[in-house]
């Protein structure tokens, strides 16, 4: 079962490759089940990912048993709670730079006194037709993962790898590098952040992913210790096929 090993295939380290879904269409869930990828992540901060198309795309990739992660909007408990009860194996939360949000954050995805609230009737529950111990029992299935996106995070990096509850950093390259006041990813704190970020990982047991462009990008940045590659999106897939489709076509000479 895919979606119910993802977290344990994070957490030791495999090799993992997956990409950010921008579009909300069934459709693209289903091509991408196809492809081999490891997991699928929903992009619900920077696309247009409404409740009711959300709760589509985690309908089908529960059905289909294809690992979905979802990029919420924020660590607000509500936000945390709509993405899990709806399907999502797991959460990406951004914007996590300090311990004391991220052991918020590890609480309100959780079952037990004062974090996750439970429901029985929701898709995650089996619509009310599953004992409450076995879907306690599914929350060792729940994946956290902590975006680290601004200097103040990478500071805290190794207190937030620490917090039981939290599975794996996500370093975000084009946030650090704006964040150290650079205006490319070409830049010598971007590198010291990653190597540190995944030596926090390393000594805590914890998961590493970070965005590349490409796999070429992956293995070289490997190096740092990610395992867990959120690699372009279906976006950039789609353009690249269809340039490098036009280009052909127009480099047609007739003769």
């Amino acid at each position: 079962m895919r979606t119910a090993t993802l977290r344990k295939r994070i957490m030791t380290g495999e090799p993992l490759a997956g990409t950010f879904v921008k579009t909300p269409e069934v459709t693209v869930i289903e091509v991408l089940a196809r492809s081999g990828l490891d997991f699928v992540c929903l992009d619900g901060e920077h696309a247009a990912f409404d409740r009711g198309r959300l709760d589509a795309c985690l309908a089908v990739c529960r059905a289909l048993d294809f690992p979905a992660l979802v990029r919420i909007s924020s660590a607000r408990a509500e936000h945390v709670l709509m993405a899990l009860d709806a399907g999502a194996v797991g959460i990406v939360v951004p914007h996590v730079d300090s311990v004391d949000k991220a052991r918020k954050l590890a609480k309100s995805a959780h079952f037990g006194d004062g974090g996750r609230g439970f429901a029985g009737s929701t898709r995650w529950a089996g619509f009310a037709t599953r004992a409450m111990g076995d879907v306690l029992d599914q929350d060792a299935q729940t994946i956290v993962i902590a975006q680290i996106e601004e200097p103040a995070g990478v500071a805290a990096c190794e207190g937030i790898a620490a917090i039981d509850g939290i599975d794996a950093l996500f370093a975000g390259p084009a946030d650090l590098s704006v964040g150290y006041g650079h205006r490319s990813q070409d830049n010598p704190d971007l590198p010291a952040a990653l190597g540190r970020i995944g030596k926090a990982c390393a000594s805590h047991g914890k998961g590493y992913v970070s965005w590349v462009p490409d796999g070429a990008k992956a293995q070289e940045w490997a190096k740092y210790g990610i395992n867990v590659f959120v690699v372009a999106s279906e976006h950039t897939w789609m353009r690249q096929g269809a340039v490098g489709a036009a280009a052909a076509v127009h480099a047609i000479t007739g003769d």
